[in-house]
């Protein structure tokens, strides 16, 4: 365990360092801007970016060494970040700060790259958890893992927040680059075992390439693994809504320092969550599980912006973030038990980027239509004349009135999987090993 918990350590270095980026990207922009667009365009380049790169990352982890693939994701992020840092100190005055100049778009690219590269952290991990855990055990080192993932969310919340507000992005880079410099040379002294016959079973198995119709074969092999995928990209097609909106949101109720901590302290939420898992795992049908948390988070989304209220909005978001590690750890431990390690890397891979495929869609439609469309509808139009006496009026009730129409299909959705024949065919798949 001493290995995977070093493991831990780092890709919580490289979960705060993305976070940090990412998160005072958005803040920066948002507040030097005022567009929910640019916003929304920041959460598509993700989105897009991720689905696009998943196939290749998966391929990179299942045909070099973990622990290789994790260094060069290091190293691509520094590179990317130093760069970023030297667009924002060469872009004339207030050039940053204009939609319609390509200084601040080149700058948000090389941002969400740097950020992008270390998502082959999140494909190694997983794998990384199947070869150094006993099977019996894999649920809860899932749980870990999302543990991680929260505590990067508690402390970059805080950080990008007052980064933003004492030193813009200047700042933010500066930090970035000092810990991913710091997170490389840690783990360069960490020692991995990773056995020849893993590490090089793709070699024989398939080219050095991205291998998607072998990669197809494999989950196809699998009843209802398919299905598991595509209702991960439905959820996510879903969740683009708030990858693009919730800051927008809750910074239109209190200030940035504000925002920061709050979502700070509720991020407390998974380091809760993933002590839970880390101690009494997932219970014996990780699949049940995992459509019973999207029942209750996609029941909260409908109501947790039903009126203008911070304590409101922070309520549902302690929800979503304790339910989600369930979701996620339930995922990674079915593909664990029921894709063959030498295939994992891919199959992880492919699963990124078919559930990251459908957000960029919403992310890209999202904040046009928010800010041209509902907006308006709720500020002067048929929406405030209809239900604006008691929802509200103004930008900020568009916004919520987005979230509050995503729980309702979230809800029906789910409502159907749980009923569905292929949920039946892979919960048997798993029980039968």
């Amino acid at each position: 365990m001493t290995p995977f918990h070093h493991l831990l350590a780092n890709n919580l270095a490289a979960n705060i360092t993305n976070f940090t980026v990412w998160f005072a990207l958005t803040f920066y922009v948002y507040l030097e801007t005022r567009s929910v667009f640019a916003t929304g365009m920041i959460a598509g380049v993700y989105l897009v970016l991720t689905a696009a790169c998943g196939f290749w990352f998966g391929s990179l982890v299942d045909h070099h060494r973990k622990k290789t693939a994790m260094l060069g994701s290091s190293l691509a992020s520094l590179g990317l970040y130093v760069l970023a840092l030297a667009v924002h100190e060469a872009a004339p005055k207030g050039a940053i700060a204009d939609v319609g100049r390509p200084w601040l778009w080149v700058f948000i690219g090389l941002c969400m790259l740097g950020v992008i590269a270390g998502n082959i952290r999140g494909v190694a991990l997983p794998t990384l958890v199947t070869i150094l855990i006993p099977e019996g055990q894999r649920d809860k080192a899932n749980g870990l893992v999302g543990m991680v993932s929260g505590i990067g969310f508690l402390t970059t919340s805080v950080i990008s927040g007052f980064l933003v507000a004492w030193g813009g992005m200047r700042l933010g880079l500066g930090f970035a680059l000092a810990l991913t410099l710091a997170a490389f040379v840690h783990l360069l002294a960490v020692r991995v075992d990773e056995p020849r016959a893993v590490a090089e079973a793709g070699e024989h198995a398939a080219p050095r390439r991205v291998d998607i119709a072998g990669t197809v074969r494999v989950i196809a092999g699998v009843p209802g693994l398919f299905a598991l995928i595509l209702f991960a990209a439905f959820n996510n097609f879903l969740g683009g809504i708030f990858m693009a909106l919730l800051d927008a949101y809750g910074l239109s109720l209190v200030s940035v320092q504000a925002w920061g901590l709050l979502f700070g302290v509720l991020s407390t939420a998974f380091i809760l969550s993933g002590i839970v898992i880390s101690r009494t795992g997932l219970g014996p049908s990780p699949l049940r599980t995992l459509l019973l948390v999207n029942l209750i988070t996609w029941g909260v989304c409908c109501v947790f912006t039903l009126q203008s209220s911070i304590w409101l909005l922070a309520g549902g978001c302690f929800v979503w973030m304790l339910l989600g590690p369930y979701a996620e750890a339930a995922e990674q431990t079915t593909l664990q038990k029921v894709v063959p390690l030498e295939r994992q890397g891919r199959v992880f891979g492919f699963a990124q980027s078919v559930e990251q495929a459908a957000s960029p869609l919403t992310a890209f439609l999202i904040g046009p239509l928010t800010q041209f469309v509902v907006i308006p509808f709720m500020t002067d139009g048929a929406g405030a004349a209809a239900i604006g006496d008691w929802f509200g009026r103004g930008a900020d009730r568009g916004i919520a009135l987005v979230f509050t129409a995503a729980g309702v299909v979230g809800v029906l959705a789910t409502i159907a999987a749980f009923n569905s024949r292929p949920y039946r065919q892979l919960k048997a798949a798993y029980a039968a090993g």
